[in-house]
């Protein structure tokens, strides 16, 4: 049986940094990033992790921005 792994998009320039998604990630895959702003001057979400996400879609469920994308990937 083939695994599935999960990729994340944000689209970094409308993230405003709420948190919520770092918040609901059950695998620590997102955070904020600590020192770079986006073009709004918010602290922006970023995979960290990104070979822990599972695609869970809980990130892009909460987020309100609607800024998050997530595929789920068949590896051979």
């Amino acid at each position: 049986m083939p695994k599935v792994q999960g990729a994340v998009t944000i689209e970094e320039g409308r993230c405003k940094g709420c948190e919520l998604c770092v918040v609901a990630c059950p695998t620590d895959v997102l955070k904020l990033q600590p020192k770079e702003v986006n073009d709004r001057g918010y602290h922006y979400a970023y995979a960290a992790n990104p070979d822990a996400c599972t695609g869970c879609t809980s990130c892009a469920t909460v987020c309100p921005d609607a800024c998050i994308e997530v595929y789920r990937v068949v590896l051979k």
